[in-house]
């Protein structure tokens, strides 16, 4: 086992490097084949009608007239070791982990990347926990209760949460209850939960809906299983047969799921802070695009695929928990 993280860590790192070179090199290769001058892209970092004498100074800043190559190779050193910036008369060093600084309001990135975790973090474990609770125990009443009124009803509820849009259930839930500002857990947890309820419900409802429907899907089929009437005919009580062997085989194919969903999640909840107004990862990748401002999307796009790649390596391991043939295998 310590191997085999080993080498998934070692990989991890691998895949770290290659969003980051993709992302470096859609911002600043793609403008360039697109038509776009090292001129005309430190321009838009500067005022209206910027002399040349300005825009040489932003492209030395900003390192846009070194070979691409080499501002990459600058900023992965400075996640590692630290950087300095000379944005002024005296350089300014950004400790590692450095991700570099805006290029619109010369600020450090990590700092901010720090601060916006906590909410997206908060907003993504709540919802996490309330979509996977009902949604498994929807799923699981209906497959037990085929074709009665609860099934009709649950299913029929559930495919409206699916095919409705994040952003119409979230501006309803707004115009219905209005909205409430994000107040960190450290300062009053119980304000905390109160101004998370409404985006926590609102973007459960989307996956617990979904949930529901698979883990009915797979309990259907699971409920007809050899081994399934085998434990029955042992004698063992109902609640067993369909937690302990039914709902422990359907969960394999929602565990790889929720490990993908949740890590998205973690990388920014961008439809649903932006709803809701919450200053997390994904409002701040929306602030890097639209600006046009590399280092916050390279900061989010590495703190997003960070997310996914442990959620990966944790789901293979909850395999073996759940599996016992992941285990001999």
């Amino acid at each position: 086992m310590a191997a085999y993280i080993i080498r998934r860590v070692f990989a991890a790192v691998l895949l770290l490097l290659v969003v980051s070179a993709v992302t470096f090199a859609i911002f600043f290769l793609v403008p360039r084949l697109g038509g776009q001058t090292l001129d005309s892209m430190a321009a838009q970092y500067v005022g209206k009608s910027p002399d040349p004498d300005v825009i040489a100074a932003v492209k030395k800043n900003l390192g846009l007239d070194q070979p691409l190559y080499l501002q990459y190779w600058h900023f992965i050193k400075g996640i590692v070791v630290g950087a300095e910036y000379q944005f002024g008369p005296d350089p300014v060093t950004c400790n590692a982990p450095c991700f570099g600084y805006s290029f619109k309001t010369h600020t450090e990135i990590w700092p901010q990347l720090v601060d916006r975790i906590p909410v997206t973090l908060s907003l993504a474990v709540g919802a996490a926990v309330i979509w996977v609770i009902s949604g498994v125990a929807i799923g699981v009443v209906s497959a037990l209760k085929r074709g009665s009124f609860f099934d009709r009803i649950s299913m029929g509820v559930a495919l409206a949460g699916v095919s409705l849009p994040m952003f119409f259930t979230g501006l309803v839930v707004l115009a219905l209850f209005g909205n409430g500002e994000y107040v960190p857990f450290t300062d009053d947890p119980v304000a905390w939960a109160s101004s998370l309820v409404l985006p926590w419900c609102t973007l459960a409802l989307l996956y617990s809906a979904l949930y529901a429907r698979l883990t009915r899907a797979g309990m259907l089929e699971t409920m007809g299983e050899d081994y399934i009437r085998t434990a029955r005919a042992k004698g063992l009580k109902e609640h067993k047969v369909v937690v302990k062997h039914g709902l422990r085989s359907a969960l394999t194919p929602l565990v790889t799921i929720f490990g993908m969903d949740f890590a998205l999640l973690l990388g920014g909840a961008v439809i649903t802070e932006r709803v809701f107004s919450f200053q997390g990862l994904g409002a701040f990748a929306i602030q890097g695009v639209t600006t046009a401002d590399l280092p916050k999307v390279m900061g989010v796009t590495l703190v997003a695929a960070f997310f996914i790649v442990i959620c990966n390596l944790l789901v293979d391991l909850v395999y073996a928990a759940i599996d016992p043939r992941v285990r001999l295998s």
